[in-house]
Order: C-alpha cells, then sequence, then structure tokens
C-alpha cells in the first residue's frame, strides 16, 4: 500500500497495485529487451505531495537501484485523474542493463486513462498498459484514490473499461490441466527491419502463441493468443551476426525473433525467441519465456525460407511458437523482395502425397489393362480358323 500524507499526517492519496516495466535499450550489437517487477520493498518518497494553491497531488515511488515511478493528479468538479505518468530509470544497474551503452538516468512519461468520480476509488482488476517511447509499464489488481476525504479508501468505486464486465472473481477453469477453445488461425502480416545498410529483415508470417500457466485459484490451463498486427508496432535491430524482430503489442506483449547466421554454411535461422506478456489471471502475472539456442526457418543467405503449412516452434515447457504462411529472409535482402525460395520439408511431403497417389492410380491402370489383354488372347486361343 502507498499512502502520501500532508503535514497534519492525514492522507490524501492510497494506491495499491502491481506493475510490470518492459523496457527496450540499446547496446552496441542493437536493440535489448529488459523486464522490470514493481518489487514489495518499494517505498513512497518524501518528495510526494498533496498538493496546493499551486500544485496538483503527486505520488513518487521508489526501488531498486535508481528507479522511479510518479503519478501526477488533477480534477475538477467532479473528476480526479492521473494527467501524467512518469517512470525514471537508471541505466548503470548492470543487472538490469547488463550490456546498455549508455549508463545515465534516463526519464519517459505518459498521460493516462485513469479515472474516477470525486470520493470514489478508481479499481482495475485487469492489465492496464501504459506506453511510453521505449517503455511499456502495466499495471494490474490497481486500487487508486486522490483527494481523499476520509483518510481512507471510499466504498464507492469506478471500474476500468478493461473490466466490464467486473471479473470480481476469477472465471471457472476446468480440471487442471485443461486447454481452453483457441481462437481462429492468427492473422498473416508482411514485417520489416532496416538498418544503415538497407533492409536486413522481410518477413510475412501469422503468429499465435500457446502458453501454460498456473492461475490463482490453483488450477492450470493452457491458452491460445493471436498476434494482431493491427494492434502491433514492430522494432528491431541489424548487426552482422544477429538479426532481431520485436513485436509490441497495445497490451503491452512484447516478442522478440532473433535471427542468426552460420557463415561456414552460409545459411541464416531463427536462433532466439523471448516472450514478456502480462496474464492477469495468473498466480505470477507477468509471464517470461525464452530460448536462445533454437535451430528453426533455416535457409542459405541470399534466399528465402517459405512454409505454407503450420509449424509449431516449442521453446521452453511452456510455452510454443505457431508459425502460420511463414515466408521469411534474412540478413541479404533486395529491399522489398523475397530472394529465391527454399520450402520447408513439410510443404515437400505435402507434394508427395499427390504426387504417390496419382503413381498408384496409374499402376493400377496399367495392372488392369494388362490383365485385360491377357484375358483376350487366351479367349482367342480357344477357336480355330475352317
Amino acid at each position: 500500500m502507498f499512502v502520501v500524507r500532508d503535514s497534519n499526517r492525514t492522507a490524501c492519496i492510497m494506491a495499491n497495485f502491481s506493475a510490470n516495466f518492459h523496457l527496450s535499450y540499446e547496446t552496441e550489437h542493437g536493440s535489448q529487451n529488459a523486464s522490470i517487477n514493481l518489487p514489495l520493498s518499494a517505498k513512497v518518497l518524501n518528495s510526494s505531495s498533496c498538493g496546493g494553491n499551486s500544485s496538483d497531488p503527486s505520488l513518487t515511488i521508489a526501488f531498486g537501484r535508481g528507479y522511479f515511478l510518479t503519478l501526477n493528479f488533477t480534477r475538477n468538479a467532479t473528476r480526479y485523474r492521473v494527467q501524467v505518468m512518469s517512470f525514471t530509470y537508471n541505466m548503470s544497474d548492470t543487472e538490469i542493463f547488463p550490456s546498455a551503452s549508455s549508463r545515465e538516468s534516463k526519464s519517459e512519461e505518459s498521460i493516462t486513462d485513469i479515472r474516477a468520480d470525486i470520493d470514489k476509488k478508481y479499481r482495475c482488476i485487469s492489465a492496464m498498459v501504459i506506453h511510453m517511447h521505449t517503455v511499456v509499464v502495466t499495471l494490474w489488481d490497481a486500487t487508486i484514490q486522490a483527494y481523499l476525504s476520509n483518510n481512507s479508501f471510499s466504498q464507492g468505486e469506478t471500474r476500468c473499461q478493461q473490466d466490464v464486465p467486473s471479473p470480481t472473481t476469477a472465471p471457472p477453469a476446468p480440471p487442471s490441466p485443461a486447454p481452453t477453445a483457441g481462437p481462429a488461425g492468427p492473422q498473416v502480416s508482411r514485417y520489416s527491419v532496416s538498418g544503415a545498410n538497407g533492409t536486413c529483415l522481410l518477413a510475412s508470417m501469422g503468429l499465435q502463441l500457446n502458453l501454460t500457466y498456473g492461475r490463482k485459484d490453483n488450477t492450470t490451463v493452457t491458452r491460445v493468443f493471436n498476434i494482431n498486427p493491427n494492434q502491433t508496432r514492430t522494432a528491431g535491430s541489424c548487426d552482422a551476426h544477429l538479426v532481431t524482430l520485436n513485436l509490441l503489442s497495445e497490451q503491452g506483449l512484447v516478442l522478440g525473433l532473433q535471427f542468426g547466421m552460420n557463415a561456414t554454411a552460409s545459411q541464416f535461422f531463427l536462433q532466439g525467441v523471448q516472450l514478456n506478456m502480462t496474464l492477469p489471471d495468473a498466480k505470477a502475472p507477468t509471464f517470461h519465456a525464452g530460448n536462445s539456442s533454437l535451430r528453426a526457418l533455416q535457409a542459405t543467405v541470399g534466399n528465402s525460407y517459405k512454409c505454407n503449412v503450420e509449424e509449431r516452434l516449442f521453446v521452453t515447457q511452456d510455452f510454443s511458437l505457431n508459425i502460420f504462411s511463414v515466408w521469411v529472409q534474412a540478413f541479404k535482402v533486395d529491399g522489398d523482395r523475397f530472394g529465391s525460395v527454399e520450402e520447408c520439408l513439410l510443404d515437400g511431403n505435402n507434394m508427395l502425397i499427390p504426387i504417390a497417389v496419382g503413381g498408384a492410380l496409374a499402376g493400377l491402370v496399367l495392372i488392369v489393362l494388362i490383365a485385360y489383354l491377357i484375358g483376350r488372347k487366351r479367349s482367342h486361343a480357344g477357336y480355330q480358323t475352317i
């Protein structure tokens, strides 16, 4: 619980929430991602204020080695809101940013949609995402109130849009473990990454996440999520031996695909997949999974890899990535055009099936024809010419 008090020790702001901060930062080898959870040891700074005639109330929370989250409040006659949320982080923290190019502190901010009626608390159980420039802040299970009138949270509440209808309790789950019904296949979209020397990655594919996790009610569930390209922005980096494509959704999901190169064999391949996302109904709402020792979607540098059938890539025990209608080329790309195609084995096997069936039918026709000719010859042998 975070509480701001005035000089009379009367509470004017109260807040209770969980939070995750996902950051993108630069290294000598391109962009990298970092994820930070708000720890239980986080404290309210003395710089927090109940406001006055010339200032508005603010809550500043400090944690770790130089991390600060600030909520600045404003109000009118009927409502109050978190007008601006800002986050300051310390790039010299080598535990979080082990290879950062910069070692300075940075601050970013964004307006928010956190608002409630006067004398009511703001309540949001669902994940709420605030996008800054290179930081994505995700709050969940949030209760926030400013301009308190009775030194505690009000009984009345204003619910966030994400909670309509209000998930006051977790929805019932089937026996553990049990898969839920999955959505339809994902939308296929085109992605590209460019650097100083032009395009280094060109891809067309549909992406689907398959996750297994424990819920707050102690059941285990398997869920499927489609990546919606209309709600996703892309980022990435080009390096001599590593190409990265990052997909960032409006809901705070970050999916990173890393392509490596075997210079000796002159081949590129998908070598790493990293996923960070928030699962509000999970015991541990921040889901992270990754694997940097994969070898998939492989083709000769200068050519493209293509597969029309669904490919399932097992990243970890709890996370697999389903890739639909993939066509990808990394490192050596000619503008926005794919190179010569190298098809996957699954597509080759699909072609073999009709060929084999056709061959079998042709063989059957040939056998019937031979049997017919032999039968005719034998029937003529029973007659003599007069």
